[in-house]
C-alpha cells in the first residue's frame, strides 16, 4: 500500500498524552515516548525495570523535530524493527509486542514492552558503502573514524569490508561526534568495545545479505547496545535497520559517484533547504510545517522499505 495522494490520515496520535492504563509516562524524546508500569500486575508480569516505549509519528531533521508527522511512522518502523529482530538471532530487548501480550491497544502496532537495559554511550554504526559523514572525513584524510581505507573512492563506492565507525552520543539537539575505535575502548573497556563492534558487524553483514536478496542496499546502520542487567549480557536495544537508522538503496538505480536515493526522510531534508521553504538551517528559528506532497511522499518511502524488506504489505 503506497499512498501518494491527500487521502492520507490527517494528524497523528499525540503519544506523549495518553493515559494507559496501567502505564505511567516517564520520558519523551525527539520520536519516542517511555512508560513505566503503573500496576504491579504488570511490574510482576514483566519485571520492574521493563519500559513500554512507543513510536510517535514525529519526525526529526537537522536536530530539529518537526511541527508536521508523518502518518504511520511510527507503527512502521515498529514493526519494521520487529520484523528485523525475528530475523538477526541476537538477543534483543522486547519482551511483548501486541495486545495478547500486554501492549495497550490504544499503542497497538507501534509500541514494545522492553527489557531495561544499561545502555552503552555509544552509538554503533557500522557502514559497507561510502557516503555521509564517512565520504566528507575520506575526502580529508582518507580514513573514517581513522580507519584508512584504499585510494579512488567516490561517493557510493562499496567498501570491500563493512567497517565499525562508532560515534559519541551526544545530548539532544546537538550532534553525535565520530569517534575511534580506542576512545570505545576507553569509555567501555576492552572487552565490552570489542564485543560491540563483532555484534554490529555481524548485524550488518547478515541485514544487508539480506535485504541485498529483496533489491535495497544497506549502506550504512545505526545500532545500539546495552546490558541486562539481570544477567550481564550485551543486548541489541532501541529500533533496528528502519529507514531511520539505516541508509537504505534502490539496488536497481545504484550508482557510485553520485548521491543515492534513499528509503528515509531525504524528501523532508531536501524540502527544508531548498529555497521554497524560506528555512535558514543555520538559523536559530525552528522548521516550517511541511507540505501534503512532502507528507506524501516521505511516507510513501518509508512504506515502500517496509514492504519490501518483509514482503509484506503495510496496511
Amino acid at each position: 500500500m503506497n499512498a501518494t495522494d491527500s487521502s492520507l490520515p490527517k494528524g497523528g496520535l499525540d503519544t506523549e498524552t495518553l493515559d494507559l492504563p496501567g502505564w505511567k509516562h516517564s520520558y519523551s524524546g525527539k520520536v519516542r515516548d517511555l512508560y513505566v508500569p503503573a500496576d504491579a500486575a504488570i511490574a510482576e508480569r514483566f519485571g520492574h525495570e521493563c519500559v513500554l516505549v512507543v513510536a510517535s509519528d514525529r519526525i526529526s531533521a537537522y536536530d530539529h523535530v518537526l511541527a508536521s508527522e508523518i502518518p504511520d511512522k511510527g507503527r512502521i518502523l515498529t514493526q519494521l524493527s520487529l520484523w528485523w529482530f525475528e530475523q538477526l538471532g541476537v538477543e534483543h530487548h522486547v519482551l511483548a509486542s501486541t495486545v495478547d501480550g500486554g501492549v495497550p491497544a490504544a499503542v497497538a502496532g507501534r509500541a514494545m514492552i522492553c527489557k531495561k537495559l544499561e545502555m552503552f554511550p555509544v552509538e554503533c554504526i557500522a557502514r559497507g558503502y561510502l557516503t555521509g559523514s564517512g565520504l566528507v572525513e575520506y575526502r580529508q584524510s582518507g580514513t573514517v573514524c581513522s580507519v584508512p581505507l584504499p585510494t579512488g573512492l567516490v561517493d557510493g563506492s562499496r567498501l570491500e569490508e563493512a567497517i565499525f565507525t562508532p560515534s559519541a552520543k551526544a545530548e539532544v539537539g546537538e550532534h553525535d561526534e565520530n569517534i575511534t575505535f580506542d576512545a570505545v575502548v576507553q569509555q567501555v573497556g576492552a572487552d565490552a568495545a570489542g564485543r560491540l563492534r563483532a555484534l554490529t558487524l555481524e548485524i550488518y553483514t547478515k541485514a544487508e545479505e539480506i535485504a541485498r536478496g529483496r533489491g535495497i542496499i544497506l549502506a550504512d546502520t545505526k545500532v545500539e547496545f546495552g546490558l541486562d542487567p539481570a544477567t550481564g549480557v550485551i543486548t541489541l536495544g532501541d529500533e533496528v535497520l528502519t529507514p531511520d537508522s539505516s541508509r537504505f538503496w534502490d539496488a536497481a538505480t545504484y550508482e557510485p559517484g553520485k548521491a543515492q536515493p534513499s528509503y528515509d526522510k531525504q524528501y523532508v531534508r531536501d524540502w527544508l533547504t531548498s529555497a521554497g521553504s524560506g528555512w535558514d538551517k543555520s538559523s536559530d528559528t525552528p522548521p516550517p510545517a511541511l507540505p501534503a506532497d512532502v507528507v506524501a511522499r516521505t511516507r510513501s518511502r518509508y512504506v515502500e522499505a517496509y514492504e519490501l524488506l518483509t514482503g509484506r504489505a503495510f496496511d
